[in-house]
């Protein structure tokens, strides 16, 4: 087994991992194996989820989209990702996926859309978005799948986010908090930012906390990897 070996979230419902058991594989992960990755009968591949966390496991059949894998011994136990929730405007469709691979490979638990006054757009291809997750958390090794839900106003959200729940965002060219408050989550608004109304009702939630990104005024994906990074050093992650 070698870090090399193909890696695929593959989760069976009702089905707890065992040395020698006999799973099916999805028909998009057996289309994978054989078609983009050559791979054949007896080679070996890892799987994972959150559940049963990573094992070592051998192809036993494959042909075109249907296949079958052979369980080995555990690699890695279940380990939940040390991470925040994010909160963000949707983007155009290749930033909002661009915001779903990084986040995912930086962390991210769950990603939760946001309607604001000066949003892009207001749809959405959640599966889409769902396997993109899943292929960045295969390939960078994390154990479980970060959760997108579906689109909220942002209204909507901080009407029933709990006051006990640490929530910083990122305002522009506003003073940030210092301090060992530890977050839950990071909101970062929509290209030219939030409006006044908008800034003002963040500002009187007591569970929102302003998170200085610099000097600079930042695109909006850009604005998540500098965002999750910072509260990554304030976290010791």
């Amino acid at each position: 087994m070698s870090r090399s070996d193909p890696r695929l979230y593959l989760e069976v419902l009702d089905v707890t991992f065992t040395e020698g058991l006999e799973l099916p594989l999805p028909a998009g992960q057996a289309h994978y194996l054989g078609n983009v990755m050559r791979q054949a009968v007896g080679d070996a591949v890892r799987v994972f989820n959150a559940t049963d966390g990573e094992w070592a496991a051998t192809l036993q059949t494959l042909r075109k989209d249907r296949g079958t894998i052979v369980l080995g011994a555990m690699e890695r136990p279940p380990q939940p990702t040390d991470g925040v929730e994010l909160l963000f405007a949707p983007l155009k469709r290749d930033a909002t996926e661009l915001v779903i691979r990084m986040g995912t490979e930086l962390g991210v638990t769950a990603f939760r859309p946001v309607i604001t006054e000066r949003t892009n757009t207001h749809r959405l291809n959640l599966d889409r978005l769902a396997l993109i997750a899943s292929e960045a958390a295969e390939q960078c090794e994390r154990l479980d799948i970060p959760m997108i839900h579906p689109p909220e106003p942002l209204k909507t959200v901080l009407s029933t986010w709990p006051d006990d729940k640490p929530l910083f965002a990122a305002l522009e060219r506003r003073p940030g908090e210092d301090g060992p408050l530890k977050a839950a989550a990071l909101l970062i608004g929509p290209e030219g930012g939030f409006s006044d109304t908008e800034v003002l009702l963040l500002q009187r939630h007591s569970a929102v906390h302003a998170l200085t990104l610099g000097p600079l005024v930042l695109r909006a994906e850009t604005a998540v990897c500098a965002g999750l990074s910072r509260l990554a050093l304030r976290r010791g992650a």
